[in-house]
């Protein structure tokens, strides 16, 4: 409630709120803002992760199949689908490496091969619906679904120059898992798929190591102190998952084999599921 108040000679207003006399860097800020629930602005949205190196690296082989399991699902599912960066990517990212540039640079050229691929995917589905936004669009989404679009984004976050430092190394922790995720979780999506060509998350590289053992399901905290020296998906998506207010759970599956995405956007369990709750 605002009010008006008297002194030196000017009035001025003030607005009086539960933050008034609380700094934001408190522990009390901290706890009054966690008072009250979040609103889930699309609750009825999947939003999925279509690897860059996984699945578009591979080309019509894993890219023609997938978009057709996309358009058969889309009567019945609503999908804002980002895409990662591949093999492209991690080039960008050598090359900046080997020049020593920071990592800010290196999240800003990291966009680019993320948004070829999401313009390609665009492109193939365009007479089903498939529309390419930017960052500032997704405002825009509901009208789009009205439409009946598919919506499709750069999964790389705007971060660009502004990333934060790595706690280890110069390569941006914040990349296009984290970027897809964090859109779910904004939107209180119902549900976040990451398409891979694994199965899901195994204990090892199961291209390189035969013991590799899989897992089925996993509390985010437990895979984060099993400090596995690879992973499916970017860890900074694990310690998101353990703050998040809507999005507490992410499923990671197989895109290569035929009728998993169905499968999981019709709720199955099809690969492995990563939780907070």
């Amino acid at each position: 409630m605002a009010r008006i108040i008297q002194g030196f000679g000017i009035a001025r207003t003030d607005i009086d709120t539960v933050f008034q006399r609380v700094s934001f860097t408190s522990r009390e800020a901290e706890a009054l803002a966690s008072r009250s629930e979040v609103v889930r602005i699309l609750p009825d949205v999947n939003v999925v992760k279509i690897g860059g190196q996984s699945i578009m690296d591979r080309g019509r082989a894993a890219v023609y199949p997938l978009i057709e399991e996309i358009v058969e699902a889309r009567p019945r599912h609503k999908m804002l689908i980002g895409l990662g960066g591949g093999t492209r990517a991690r080039h960008a990212y050598t090359l900046a490496l080997d020049l020593e540039l920071p990592t800010g640079v290196l999240a800003k050229v990291g966009i680019t091969p993320s948004r070829q691929n999401a313009r390609m995917l665009q492109m193939l589905l365009a007479r089903h619906g498939g529309i390419l936004i930017e960052f500032d669009e997704l405002v825009k989404l509901p009208l789009y679904f009205r439409l009946d679009c598919i919506p499709i984004m750069v999964g790389m976050p705007p971060n660009e120059y502004w990333e934060k430092p790595a706690a280890t190394g110069r390569i941006p922790s914040n990349r296009t898992d984290s970027g897809v995720y964090l859109s779910a979780e904004f939107l209180g999506a119902r549900s976040c798929l990451f398409v891979k060509d694994e199965k899901g998350l195994y204990t090892a590289d199961p291209k390189k190591d035969r013991s590799a053992r899989f897992i089925d399901r996993i509390h985010a905290r437990e895979l984060l102190e099993l400090d596995l020296g690879d992973l499916v998906i970017e860890r900074v998506v694990l310690e998101n998952l353990l703050h998040a207010k809507t999005m507490r759970q992410v499923q990671i599956l197989n895109g290569l084999e035929p009728g998993n995405l169905r499968r999981a956007l019709d709720g199955e369990h099809v690969g492995t599921i990563i939780y907070a709750d």
